[in-house]
């Protein structure tokens, strides 16, 4: 762990809830690494867990919406554009279209749990001008385990808060694996479903 993303890491969550919030609204600082410094100051006494659940889960919320008004106003040719700014990759953003574009609103819930793309996938969501009463409530479905999760780790972790990507990457890896394979699944079920239907 960098000095400086410590420093930054301190400085962020020394404002409390409204840091953790802070934080993961301008991700600057990897999500994970965000929550699991917040569970660790829940461990020693700082925060409490279920109301640094919920600063975590607004703060990612606010992030999603702001790749979503991205898309939905500025479209392609903004984040072809200004999209290294922003951090957003076009490779990842076209692997995220693809999806968006083949599966559907469906997407923006399972594809939470896949590194890269689970960021890249609100902007096309905004582009396909999804309505943003399904966004936010397949975003939040997701958010919400995803927070959960690392702040637990976090806790459990302690003092060695900062390993919790190697402790995790098997685990989530894994866990894209199975998301992927369940959402397959889901779509080939609809689509012998409607195939069969008189």
């Amino acid at each position: 762990m960098t000095n400086i993303i410590m420093d930054l890491l301190n400085f962020i969550i020394s404002m409390g809830y409204f840091g953790v919030a802070l934080a993961l609204a301008i991700e600057i600082i990897p999500s994970e690494l965000v929550l699991a410094y917040g569970g660790f100051m829940v461990s020693e006494g700082h925060l409490n867990f279920p109301l640094t659940v919920v600063a975590g889960t607004i703060g990612i919320m606010i992030a999603q919406l702001i790749l979503y008004w991205i898309g939905y106003y500025g479209g392609r040719p903004f984040l072809n554009k200004y999209g290294k700014y922003l951090l957003i990759h076009n490779k990842h953003l076209d692997v995220a279209e693809k999806w968006f574009d083949k599966y559907g609103a469906g997407v923006v819930f399972f594809a939470r749990f896949i590194p890269v793309i689970r960021q890249a996938v609100s902007i096309p969501a905004g582009i396909a001008k999804m309505h943003l009463g399904r966004f936010l409530f397949y975003t939040v479905l997701a958010t919400i385990p995803w927070t959960i999760l690392f702040i637990y780790l976090g806790e459990q972790l302690g003092q060695n808060w900062d390993q919790i990507k190697q402790l995790t990457a098997p685990y989530i890896d894994t866990i894209a694996i199975a998301i992927i394979v369940l959402f397959a699944l889901i779509v080939i079920f609809k689509m012998k479903g409607r195939k069969y239907r008189p």
